[in-house]
């Protein structure tokens, strides 16, 4: 059974989510306070974590960068749920690393496809055949999860992944804002392409902050990105 964690300070959203969350037939644990929900992270295998912003002890987006900078945890998707509903406050969350964004109040019907959207894309990408995409000398193993740049391995987000992995699948091909939401967030995003430029910004520095000197991902200015 699917297992997710939720970790928000508020009661009556955790049972919320709780109650909706089992109709749907997800097992589901909680905290309150940031802290714990960390420990209970390290100590138990969750598919999802739900993160509030606004938490006890260490806040949201604190908790989101030591999910990120943790070797165990780094790989698990996110869905940050705050009242911040600010333009910057979104770009934050998805820079440090969310895998999505909503505010609250949400609908949770909104939030359950959402849910479903990313643990279809991050089941698929586990149960891939052993197959291995390459442009130059960038390699992407879809079986293992894993980018490298010659030798050096690069550490990628679920999105970040999925975008490089469309971009390469689509080698030559400018791929648009809109194709790029469709495709890898998987629900309707519309007025959102802000979040494709942040998550590309992103994968680019990963890609180019390494020894390599080569340029991957290019801009077609009013259209998208490519990767030739």
């Amino acid at each position: 059974m699917t297992k997710v964690l939720i970790v928000d300070d508020e009661i009556h959203i955790v049972e919320l989510l709780k109650f909706n969350l089992e109709v749907s037939g997800y097992e589901v644990d909680f905290a309150y306070d940031g802290l714990d929900g960390f420990v209970k992270m390290k100590e138990n295998d969750y598919d999802l974590i739900l993160l509030d912003w606004m938490l006890p002890s260490i806040s949201g987006i604190d908790m989101l960068r030591k999910i990120r900078n943790d070797a165990t945890l780094s790989k698990k998707p996110v869905i940050m749920i705050t009242a911040k509903n600010m333009e910057m406050d979104k770009i934050e969350g998805l820079e440090v690393g969310a895998d999505d964004y909503i505010t609250k109040p949400f609908s949770v019907k909104e939030l359950l496809a959402r849910i479903t959207s990313i643990l279809r894309r991050y089941n698929i990408s586990e149960i891939q055949t052993n197959n291995v995409l390459k442009t130059g000398n960038l390699s992407i193993d879809l079986s293992k999860y894993e980018v490298y740049i010659g030798d050096e391995k690069i550490e990628l987000t679920l999105k970040e992944f999925e975008l490089l992995r469309l971009l390469v699948e689509n080698k030559g091909k400018v791929l648009s804002r809109n194709i790029l939401l469709d495709k890898v967030w998987g629900y309707e995003y519309y007025g959102e392409s802000r979040t494709v430029d942040v998550h590309i910004r992103y994968l680019r520095k990963k890609l180019e902050g390494n020894s390599s000197s080569e340029k991957y991902i290019k801009t077609i200015r009013g259209v998208g990105y490519k990767i030739d």
